[in-house]
């Protein structure tokens, strides 16, 4: 189960509705030092499919590769700002480590 604070759900459902797509798909990617880095896309329509599963939130509906899953599992996803800077941050009980300047992770 992939959980979301309030503050992610109100700025995720802000975005869908503004651009009118269904929801996002999250993933991660093959990158940097530590070797995966999270993925957050928009999803103008939805098609069921067995290879991804479906998170419904209460109006958008959150998208994960199956292969995506177990990397992503128990997660929280949060909207903070920082100062200026403003973003999406994953809290993942399954990262080992961060790599230094913080754009990859190991499971």
């Amino acid at each position: 189960m992939i959980s979301f604070s309030d503050t992610a759900q109100n700025k995720i459902q802000k975005l869908v509705t503004a651009k009118g797509y269904a929801g996002i798909r999250l993933g991660v990617k093959t990158t940097g030092c530590s070797g995966l880095a999270y993925v957050l896309e928009y999803v103008k329509e939805y098609t069921p499919d067995p290879y991804i599963i479906n998170y419904a939130q209460n109006d958008f509906v959150v998208l994960v590769d199956v292969k995506d899953n177990v990397y992503l599992q128990n997660m929280t996803v949060d909207y903070v700002r920082q100062g200026l800077n403003e973003g999406f941050e994953f809290k993942n009980p399954n990262e080992r480590d961060r790599c230094g300047c913080g754009e990859s992770f190991r499971v």
